[in-house]
């Protein structure tokens, strides 16, 4: 297998291997040219975000944005992503509809090993994540590797997510736990918002075209 292979099968793998190095040299020179662009440049936005992340599901991120290699990042319909949002997509990085992050969150597949003498070695490994429809993650949020998070989900700013979300429920905290259960308009207040957030884009779009 190729180190690569490796990588996207979860297994140690060696970061330093010259496909995966260049890779992630794309990676960083899309991701600065896109957090250089001017606001108004919103055509060219598009297209670098096309070629870094290779979809034609363009999602609406606000810079500055990094990630390793943006290939293993997929979106869904209508994502939205406030200022510094970070995804270290050693592994992938799944996306449901209407997902909302505020500033400054952070998406983690990377893992070390914790054997000191495996970890000074090179070696490293990654788990997917798994976000699902409506979620909405809180500035400053943190979500660990080999995480699943459910639909209608709402991380509440500052958490720190270490093991899995079930659906229609907030989670708060380091490490983060359930703190509330979503039933009826709940639910609704979370369409609500990813709604208003959507129209606030279009109308943003519209005055700069």
């Amino acid at each position: 297998m190729t180190q690569k292979e490796l990588m996207l099968n979860g297994d140690y793998y060696d970061s330093s291997d010259k496909q995966l190095s260049d890779d992630r040299k794309k990676a960083k020179k899309l991701c600065r040219l896109f957090n250089s662009l001017e606001v108004d440049d919103t055509k060219v936005k598009k297209e670098v975000l096309k070629d870094l992340f290779q979809t034609e599901e363009t999602p609406y991120i606000e810079p500055n944005f990094w990630c390793d290699y943006g290939y293993n990042i997929k979106f869904g319909k209508k994502f939205y992503a406030n200022h510094n949002l970070t995804i270290l997509d050693v592994n992938t990085v799944t996306f449901g509809d209407n997902v909302m992050c505020g500033p400054n969150v952070q998406i983690y597949t990377a893992g070390h090993p914790l054997d000191a003498t495996e970890r000074i070695s090179g070696l490293e490994f990654g788990k997917p994540i798994v976000i699902g429809d409506n979620a909405w993650i809180g500035g400053g949020a943190i979500i660990l590797p080999n995480i699943t998070i459910g639909n209608n989900v709402v991380i509440a700013a500052g958490s720190v997510v270490t093991k899995d979300v079930p659906d229609n429920v907030v989670v708060g905290g380091n490490p983060a736990k359930i703190i509330k259960k979503l039933s009826g308009l709940g639910h609704q207040d979370i369409s609500i918002t990813v709604e208003v957030v959507d129209m606030e884009r279009q109308s943003y779009q519209k005055h700069l075209a």
